[in-house]
């Protein structure tokens, strides 16, 4: 054999042999170990897999970080509670065990952590360890591929883009995290990420901060940064509670992290660092139990407050006065069994620990009904879902803790008092005798029959004057149908968007109160962010509105044709089923008349902003009144009608009951009430 043949043969045989090992370089099969500065790397070289040191520690570890970023970020830690020491355990190694095992040997070929799975069907001799690009480590079984384990469910400090975390109320397993000790020592830390009734952090068996789910059986939670959406998608059934991250592009790293203090925080690589784009706990409220029991906390920008409810006062004034609150607050007059009635605290997040009472077609009546029933039950509160989810109650029992007053999220929740502690409120009218209760109703029936005759004596009258004068106000719905030439050129936007209504349910969590911006005359207003980053107000006909199918279109068909810094702008619309939804770009800072009305905002406008504001509305009518194409009359201007956004630039909103003049019409005969009082 020449030369060039030996060559070639000998290029062939290393070839072969090189082949598989780099083809198979994201997993560890029965005979090969990991030691030293060795990795196993992701089929696409997203996570390594290796032993680390963490800061200055001399210790050893097996964890798994991302292979591609400067900074060694662990998210993943195998023997957390058994360190291999240097230098001794300098030759520690990973591999797989005569049972099927991934262990961690140390320097005298001892395990320090194991799979420990003992499946009485697993094939010891053909079990290998793969490890995905989802940081997913699991040892999975060549004959089925079936996965005999996952370092998924036991994570350490870090919750990764489809991961679950979880609770079994039938076998008590859970999926959580627990913090570092400290950032050299993976070791468990003393506070642990778990999901039951919400998301809670315990400081050893003590709860330090929480949010609640209130029941509802599947809530999608959307976090929206920029052109990324992270979702929390929260299942809850008969077996318990399933919480999964997931997030709209995986080309961005992502984490959710426990750390060291106690607080969660979501951290996205960007501009070659971590960045923290949400954070909790943030708030002095936000630490569970900070007023004691029975007593609420109400956080402004910078501090917060703890007050007793009505029927309750101070346990200890002394340490009251001296802003001490942690012991809380004790009823004025125990309860007995009779003679109670309950008092409602308005948009509250609710306190931990209630027992839930699931009643078909339940109401507020009924679950004031079933709390009564029982005379240990102190507090309650009801809870009607939108996805066709039977409601529920939710009932507390003896003292509460944790309210805490939420303007954006929170809900009613009632409170037991005796009857003589409700004397003065609204609630009162639940103890007034059965004969004057009768003399109200008799009262009430012939009030009620009066406003009906003079209701209809009066659209007698309006009909017949219409009839005299020949017509009655024109309304730009009217103006629409008759295909008038102002309109005609024109019927759809370029910009205006028609959304599906399960588009819609995705982006507000199917409507849920959490992201609830606020309600009106038209109906509920929710929050939602498109997949390109724009966030939007999402506003939904109320079948009780007290607008209806015209000045939805008037809304609608107005708005789209007009377009000026100063107005609103339309993104879209939803008409489906039932629903009647226009979709409107999202102004942060809400309405005027939250500043100028509001207890403490009105600080926050000085003289240039008022005036900013000021010629701002004032462009925004001229354009209404002069330059338009259309001559529109607004009819209901009022500070809650002027939208502000990020720059406090003010938009005016709401041409439900606009009207539309002639291009040279000056003046105009109108028989229809609009505007507010």
């Amino acid at each position: 054999m020449g030369w060039p043949s030996l060559l070639v043969s000998l290029f062939m045989l290393w070839s072969s042999l090189l082949l598989p090992c780099s083809g198979n370089k994201d997993r560890l099969t029965v005979g090969k170990t990991i030691s030293g500065n060795q990795t196993i790397i992701s089929a696409g070289e997203t996570f390594a897999l290796g032993f680390f040191s963490p800061g200055n520690s001399t210790n050893r570890y097996l964890g798994i970080w991302y292979n591609n970023i400067p900074v060694k970020t662990v998210v993943w830690v195998a023997n957390r509670e058994a360190p291999l020491s240097l230098p001794e355990d300098s030759s520690g190694v990973f591999t797989i065990s005569d049972n099927g095992n991934l262990v961690v040997l140390d320097g005298n070929g001892r395990i320090v952590w194991s799979s420990n799975v003992s499946a009485a069907d697993m094939d010891k001799k053909n079990t290998f360890g793969l490890l995905m690009d989802s940081s997913n480590l699991v040892l999975r079984q060549s004959s089925d591929q079936s996965d005999l384990w996952r370092s998924f469910d036991y994570p350490s400090d870090t919750a990764l883009p489809g991961m679950k975390l979880s609770s079994n109320v039938k076998t008590g397993q859970s999926i959580h995290l627990t913090s570092w000790k400290n950032e050299v020592d993976p070791a468990p830390g003393e506070f642990l990420l778990e999901v039951n009734r919400g998301m809670a952090i315990r400081r050893g068996p003590n709860l330090f901060a929480r949010t609640d789910w209130d029941g509802n059986p599947s809530i999608g939670s959307l976090l929206k940064v920029g052109n990324y959406a992270f979702y929390l998608t929260v299942t809850i059934n008969d077996e318990g509670v399933n919480v999964t991250f997931t997030l709209s592009q995986l080309s961005v790293f992502s984490r959710f992290v426990l750390n060291q203090n106690g607080r969660v925080e979501l951290m996205s690589w960007f501009n070659k660092e971590w960045m923290t784009l949400w954070s909790a706990p943030e708030k002095e409220c936000d630490f569970y139990g900070r007023c004691g029991p029975n007593a609420s906390c109400y956080q402004n920008s910078s501090s917060s407050i703890c007050k007793c409810l009505d029927g309750f006062k101070p346990k200890v004034d002394s340490e009251w006065d001296i802003g001490n609150w942690s012991g809380g607050c004790i009823r004025r007059k125990e309860l007995s069994c009779s003679s109670n009635g309950f008092l409602r605290v308005d948009v509250m997040k609710l306190p931990y620990a209630y027992h839930l009472i699931t009643i078909r077609n339940s109401s507020v009546t009924e679950c004031e009904t079933e709390c009564k029933r029982n005379c240990s039950c102190t507090d309650y509160a009801f809870r009607k879902y939108e996805n066709g989810a039977a409601s529920r109650c939710l009932n507390w029992f003896g003292d509460f803790d944790d309210l805490v007053q939420d303007d954006i999220n929170g809900k009613d929740f009632y409170v037991r008092l005796d009857g003589s502690e409700l004397v003065g409120t609204p609630e009162a009218n639940n103890f007034m005798d059965k004969n004057r209760v009768r003399v109200i109703i008799s009262i009430s029936a012939a009030s009620s029959a009066l406003l009906l005759i003079g209701a209809f004596v009066y659209s007698l009258r309006r009909r017949l004057t219409e009839h005299a004068v020949g017509g009655s106000d024109t309304s730009v719905v009217e103006i629409i149908y008759k295909e008038s030439e102002v309109l005609a050129s024109e019927t759809n936007s370029p910009e205006l968007s028609s959304f599906s209504l399960s588009t819609l349910r995705v982006l507000t969590d199917n409507f849920s109160v959490t992201n609830k911006l606020g309600e009106g005359g038209f109906g509920p207003v929710y929050k939602g962010s498109l997949l390109d980053g724009q966030e939007v107000a999402i506003k939904r006909l109320s079948e009780k509105s007290e607008q209806g199918f015209e000045e939805f279109m008037n809304g609608l068909k107005l708005i789209a044709k007009l377009q000026h810094r100063n107005l609103v702008r339309l993104v879209g619309f939803c008409i489906e089923e039932k629903e009647k939804i226009l979709i409107y770009e999202y102004m942060p800072n809400k309405s005027l008349d939250k500043f100028l009305f509001g207890p403490t905002k009105d600080s926050e406008l000085d003289w240039n902003t008022r005036f900013d504001i000021i010629e701002g509305i004032a462009q925004g009518l001229l354009y209404l009144h002069e330059h338009s194409r259309l001559k529109v009359i607004h009819r209901d201007l009022k500070a809650s009608n002027i939208l502000l956004d990020g720059d406090m630039k003010p938009k005016i909103s709401d041409f439900a009951t606009a009207r539309i003049f002639g291009i040279n019409q000056t003046e105009a005969n109108t028989c229809r009430l609009v505007g507010t009082l």
